[in-house]
């Protein structure tokens, strides 16, 4: 993409998202909310295939994870012939920016940003920003126009919802769940709560008993299956360089509380009485990435990391300003954590040495203080839709006759809470990793039942369960349910149908056309190499 291009679609989306809403509502063929990858992908399908499109993002940047620290494909935990579509193509034009001329599965935030501003501008999507969805306006099982949080409202044939919360299909009033099913809802044997086999030896309670911050319960009181509605933990995954032309300190939080920090304060006092000495990688993962940055994220191992455990709790089905108040504390504890580390008199010097070493990348989220733009929210809503995906549907029962793509990640779920198991030793919760098969995604699983809305396609909080939903998470497989969605949003506007009575064949044959994976390819394995034992759990 060359400077031009660039600037025309800054400008594009720019006017797009000046308008006045005062305005009467304008009418689209399809509206998708949620600009994340999976949202791009739907409106740039349902462009492509001739229809109307408006894209309604919450932010002020398009892109999703994409453009605020996941710099990757997750492809080093898939089958990559499985990806294609809009998905493969965002990878090759990431690799036309960066000179290679192939698919790039690695990459920086502003890099993604530009490629995709360039998609949607050419493919003619008007974009607006720093609008949330506030109320839903229905006709029947028919959504006729949408409210949003500054008063302008939009109507629509088709919406789309591609957000990682669910918000519009929530307020539409379609069936939904968050946190964890137990094992007998779905007959799922890895569902509910998870207990690690390995305890780890931390003080866990302050000097009057009380459980320490980070720690949400102790483990008698969780029982081994039973439902929870812990989602799996969030974080921000920021950009760090030792650049120093490309390098500014990591600032303070806005609120700063050391007395979060005990846990690790106590494991660090533990590790120096036994002389073990303990660097920054044994506490965050630095991911190596272009021009010298590293993508930091939680570490699944550590006694204390990135993950805001227990901090995610009231997420998913929270008001706006409940949910901006824990984005702001997870901020808080993600630069408290930084701050206790490079400074704190009770780590030890080395240590500390080399967290100041570090500082977040000038050239990255230059608008936000260089720091993300959204929180990592792993899993949120899911939609109980016309099908509910399962354990048994990814793993065993993995071929679909409605298949719209084909997802082939891990099981991967993040721990959600850490317990204590007595006064000194804790355990985390909520872990699942194992192998990855390739799996066809049912068109069922984006469509809400037509008696809750017709109108209506949900890519982004699909119809999973938790541990199926772990292997759907991932951008790149949210870009191939967003391009689904998409182009069956148009198909479904152009012949005035409820979203539930496309041809599924036409679908189909579409996106064959634009190089959707969707069926199995002969020849190709339908398992991860490594088969069992790769740390599974």
């Amino acid at each position: 993409m060359n400077r031009r291009t660039f600037i025309s679609a800054a400008l594009t989306l720019t006017l797009a998202a000046s308008s006045n809403a005062a305005d009467a509502p304008r009418a689209f063929d399809v509206v998708v909310y949620g600009g994340v990858p999976c949202g791009i992908a739907a409106a740039v399908a349902a462009a492509r295939e001739g229809a109307s499109v408006l894209l309604i993002e919450p932010t002020r940047h398009v892109g999703g994870l994409n453009t605020s620290g996941i710099n990757t494909a997750e492809s080093e935990h898939m089958l990559k012939w499985t990806i294609g579509g809009l998905a493969l193509e965002f990878y090759e034009r990431l690799g036309k920016h960066y000179g290679t001329n192939r698919a790039e599965y690695y990459f920086e935030s502003g890099a993604a940003e530009k490629v995709f501003l360039a998609m949607l501008a050419e493919a003619s999507v008007t974009v607006v920003f720093d609008k949330r969805v506030a109320r839903v306006e229905k006709d029947g099982a028919r959504i006729r126009r949408v409210e949003l949080t500054d008063g302008s409202s939009v109507e629509a044939k088709v919406f789309v919802d591609a957000g990682y919360e669910g918000d519009l299909m929530a307020r539409a009033g379609v069936k939904h769940a968050w946190g964890r099913e137990g094992r007998e809802e779905f007959g799922e044997e890895a569902a509910g709560v998870r207990l690690d086999r390995q305890t780890r030896k931390a003080a866990t309670v302050d000097d009057g008993g009380k459980l320490l911050p980070g720690i949400s319960a102790w483990a008698r009181d969780l029982v081994e299956g039973k439902a929870h509605r812990g989602v799996m933990n969030y974080n921000y995954r920021l950009c760090f360089t030792q650049r120093p032309e490309n390098k500014t300190p990591i600032p303070a939080p806005a609120n700063y509380d050391r007395v979060r920090y005990r846990l690790l304060e106590n494991w660090l006092r533990e590790k120096a009485a036994r002389g073990e000495a303990v660097k920054l990688t044994d506490i965050v993962d630095l991911y190596a990435r272009r021009n010298g940055k590293f993508e930091v994220n939680n570490k699944q191992a550590a006694i204390i990391s990135l993950g805001h455990f227990g901090g995610q709790f009231d997420y998913p089905d929270a008001d706006y300003a409940t949910r901006d108040r824990i984005t702001a504390d997870h901020r808080d504890y993600t630069l408290g954590l930084l701050q206790f580390l490079a400074n704190d008199e009770t780590v030890p010097e080395k240590l500390r040495a080399e967290t100041r070493t570090w500082g977040l990348a000038k050239d990255e989220f230059a608008d936000n203080g260089n720091f993300p733009y959204q929180l990592y929210v792993r899993e949120a809503r899911r939609m109980r839709g016309a099908f509910v995906v399962t354990q048994r549907d990814v793993t065993e029962d993995r071929r679909k006759t409605d298949s719209i793509g084909i997802s082939s990640h891990f099981i991967d779920c993040h721990h959600v809470q850490r317990v204590a198991v007595s006064p000194t030793e804790f355990v985390n919760e909520g872990r699942i990793w194992r192998i990855g098969w390739a799996y066809q995604i049912p068109y069922r699983s984006l469509t809400p039942p037509a008696a809750e809305c017709a109108n209506l396609l949900v890519p982004g909080a699909a119809s999973f369960t938790h541990v199926a939903f772990c292997t759907y998470r991932l951008e790149s497989v949210w870009m191939i349910g967003g391009h689904a969605a998409g182009t069956a949003a148009a198909l479904a506007a152009k012949a005035g149908k409820p979203v539930q009575d496309v041809d599924v064949a036409v679908l189909q044959e579409r996106l064959r056309a634009k190089k959707q994976v969707v069926d199995f390819v002969p020849g190709q394995p339908e398992k991860f190499p490594g088969g069992s034992g790769l740390g599974e759990f």
